[in-house]
């Protein structure tokens, strides 16, 4: 068996201030580092062949903490393509100042609903129609090798490879949730058949 590790990254700064982050480059905090960390400790059974990442360092910063706490280093991809969702007008903006303008039901839309966009942003289904290309072209033909491969990017990102993957449906993948710095392990057996789960 071969594996996908889909991993968020861990708390940023912008997660501590509860604020919408989107495409803008916030590192992680000292809590986001100790998350990469035992993220690292979880995943010592693995052997990795490929490292797949987005170019915002929350997610690269991750992904260098893990691999380095189980002592590998492996080929790097980043590309544009796995950033998280444009959040567009809502960046930096907090979300509980926002639920009390706007209230709670359009806070949740913009953050939840899989084809509505928020204010100059990207849907979900934005995200899926450049996930998915990407993961079919560059991911993909790796795992059908046989490769184990880890992946480290963003909430939304890893909520577009479930639908992807046919894990979930754009009718329920709003159910799905990426807590930051934990590991979700997509295990593929030779039909190439996943079975999904977290590792804590």
């Amino acid at each position: 068996m071969n594996r996908l590790v889909l991993l968020r990254h861990g708390q940023s700064q912008w997660n501590l201030e509860n604020r919408f982050t989107g495409f803008k480059d916030i590192d992680i905090t000292a809590q986001g580092q100790a998350e990469a960390k035992r993220a690292g400790n979880l995943l010592r059974g693995i052997k990795f062949d490929h490292l797949f990442t987005s170019t915002l360092k929350r997610a690269w910063h991750t992904a260098e903490i893990a691999l380095a706490e189980m002592g590998q280093k492996i080929p790097e991809t980043r590309h544009d393509d796995l950033r998280e969702r444009d959040y567009g007008d809502l960046t930096g903006l907090n979300k509980d100042e926002l639920r009390t303008k706007y209230g709670e039901d359009q806070v949740h839309i913009w953050r939840r609903s899989y084809e509505v966009q928020p204010p100059g942003g990207e849907s979900l289904e934005d995200v899926v129609n450049r996930v998915g290309p990407y993961y079919k072209e560059n991911i993909e033909p790796l795992l059908k090798q046989g490769k184990n491969v880890l992946m480290a990017a963003h909430g939304n990102t890893l909520r577009a490879m479930l639908i992807v993957l046919g894990e979930y449906t754009p009718e329920n993948i709003s159910k799905a949730e990426f807590a930051t710095g934990v590991p979700f392990v997509v295990e593929f057996d030779k039909g190439q058949r996943g079975r999904f789960y977290e590792v804590k």
